[in-house]
């Protein structure tokens, strides 16, 4: 058995205030953490003093995070604002208790008003990473609605479906559910609480097992960390009737072809 967690916590915290949960994560072996816990959701502030609250990745904020995980034991998965150049990215970042940063994943693709701020993530971006609780993907927030991307994770073997999100509406909870129960995996996902300002987010962060039945949460209504004891070996069992990308896939009649080639804005060819 390994313990999965979901920490519920507001955007835009300073470093310390993730720090802070230190006593909270340890004894989990994976814990995800919301979209934008560093840098902050996008409100109505100036892009300037957005863009100044953004990180680097790799950076200090990042190399904190991999401290926090070293001291703890468990792996997170959290949410960032990344400033690469003067771009920002929806960007996951996954830190091994001892190796540090070994994977991130940016958002594919914005949504609404994100658009004005953040850039498009590529394929080179998908990671799906070894942790001591199984081999975990990350899709961020509305990525998770998209088919395509989903097919892609579960052709690389993910086991534990880490969702960080904003998206607090009770049908996200359908959502979870549901990419639990048609991918055969675990799912933790991480919404932020946020009671006051004219956007508040009221949390809803739940884990859930691989036939769609919740295991922890939601927790509504204020910060805190839910946990889940998880088998590995229920995901065996249930893939024995629905395997998506294995018996109950039709390559003869589908097919779907995932570009992982970096797609910078200038190529330099010597």
């Amino acid at each position: 058995m390994t313990v999965v967690a979901a920490l519920q916590i507001a955007t835009g915290v300073p470093i310390e205030r993730v720090l802070a949960f230190e006593d909270d994560i340890r004894g989990a072996d994976l814990v995800v953490l919301p979209e934008a816990v560093l840098g902050g959701y996008p409100r109505e502030e100036p892009f300037v003093e957005y863009f100044g609250a953004s990180v680097t990745v790799p950076g200090p904020e990042v190399t904190e995070l991999a401290g926090l995980a070293a001291w703890t034991g468990a792996t997170l998965v959290v949410g960032v604002i990344e400033r690469d150049g003067s771009t920002l990215y929806s960007t996951v970042v996954f830190l091994d208790p001892e190796q540090g940063l070994v994977a991130k994943h940016r958002k594919l693709v914005p949504t609404a008003r994100e658009r004005l701020v953040w850039g498009r993530g590529d394929g080179s971006t998908l990671p799906v990473v070894p942790t001591a609780a199984g081999r975990a993907g990350a899709a961020i927030c509305w990525e998770n609605h998209m088919p395509l991307l989903r097919a892609a994770m579960y052709a690389k073997g993910v086991e534990i479906w880490c969702a960080p999100t904003a998206d607090d509406r009770d049908v996200w909870q359908a959502s979870m559910r549901h990419i639990a129960d048609e991918g055969r995996c675990f799912v933790v996902s991480a919404c932020p609480y946020e009671p006051a300002g004219d956007d508040p987010f009221r949390g809803g962060s739940v884990i859930v097992g691989p036939l769609g039945d919740v295991l922890a949460g939601p927790l509504r209504d204020g910060e805190g960390l839910i946990k889940a004891e998880i088998d590995l070996t229920e995901i065996v069992a249930a893939r024995h009737s629905l395997d998506v990308s294995g018996h109950y896939a039709r390559p003869d009649v589908f097919s779907l072809t995932v570009d992982e080639r970096p797609r910078d804005g200038v190529t330099f060819v010597r």
